[in-house]
């Protein structure tokens, strides 16, 4: 998430009638947890004093007590898959979705990628296996891959096979072609263009499960002005203009993030990632907390792209 954990400032808000109580309810079925920022796929370090392990460990631990659903263990290295294999509470307590390996190498690899890895999480099944890139199924053994991954799905090896898209993708076009079970794709209170356009409504209604996630834009929302890539110098502005809508409607950047991404009737699931078992915390007071009441449609960058698409961590 990239924020220092003491910037979080009280929370309020003024929620819209009937909503507190639904969101109560709601939310640790809807929110998911990301692995990807854990720090396992790093080499072995302390990390605020503490081992990327341990931290994790709470981390899964205080998710489940949670009631968190979604686990999206799409790590880029084998052992950090290992590591979550052995610290995961038992009986696993979340909804696994694991990566599909490079679509370069073939069905017979991607078959054995999935089956290696659902072994090293210690897992069986696992909820969903995701493609990481769309591209990849229009390359020399998409269409192999696919039909390889839907046949997995159907011996039982996961529930759901989906896609993970930009929305430079073409995502309805994409849902159209290969009829995924779920889509995953960044959408934000910053980067609203798949909501504007109604390709999220259009593919939620297709029957396909819509999974949110960089909702917190690699924590551009909490980063001071001083601090900003120099590359993203030009959205300063219209990220102070948001910080000050935020402000002035008695709530913080995480409890707006959230809850922005939360009341998304399309959105079956909302993905987070945390660094910490102090941010995981945070994240879990805001969304329990009532949606503040702020204009959403006046928050979003009328240009986002250079924030949202392919990264603008190299930046």
């Amino acid at each position: 998430m990239n924020y220092p954990t003491t910037s979080f400032p009280a929370r309020s808000g003024a929620a819209r009638p009937g909503e507190p109580a639904a969101r109560a309810k709601t939310f640790p079925e809807k929110l998911g947890l990301g692995a990807g920022q854990l720090g396992l796929d790093q080499p072995p370090s302390t990390y605020r004093g503490r081992s990327p392990e341990k931290e994790s460990a709470e981390i899964l631990s205080i998710a489940a007590r949670a009631g968190i659903s979604v686990l999206d263990a799409q790590v880029s290295f084998g052992q950090a898959e290992t590591t979550i294999g052995r610290i995961m509470p038992r009986p696993c307590p979340f909804r696994v979705t694991i990566k599909a390996g490079r679509c370069d190498r073939g069905p017979d690899y991607i078959e054995d990628e999935a089956r290696a890895a659902l072994r090293r999480l210690r897992l069986d099944k696992a909820d969903a296996i995701m493609v990481q890139a769309a591209g990849d199924l229009f390359g020399q053994h998409g269409e192999a891959v696919w039909d390889r991954l839907r046949t997995l799905r159907d011996e039982g090896l996961f529930r759901a096979v989906g896609v993970s898209c930009f929305a430079s993708d073409d995502p309805v076009g994409l849902t159209r072609r290969f009829k995924p079970d779920i889509i995953q794709a960044p959408v934000s209170l910053l980067d609203q263009r798949l909501i504007v356009s109604g390709a999220l409504a259009e593919i939620a209604g297709m029957g396909v499960e819509v999974h949110l996630r960089s909702i917190f834009l690699q924590g551009l929302l909490f980063l001071p002005p001083d601090r900003m890539p120099t590359a993203l110098k030009g959205a300063s502005g219209p990220l102070s203009r948001v910080r000050r809508m935020i402000a002035e409607g008695r709530s913080d950047p995480l409890q707006a993030a959230l809850g922005f991404a939360l009341s998304r009737p399309e959105a079956s699931s909302v993905i987070v990632g945390v660094a910490s078992a102090a941010e995981l915390q945070a994240v879990i007071a805001a969304a329990a907390s009532p949606p503040p009441d702020l204009d959403w449609d006046e928050m979003a960058l009328e240009d986002p792209a250079p924030l949202a698409d392919k990264g603008w961590a190299a930046a």
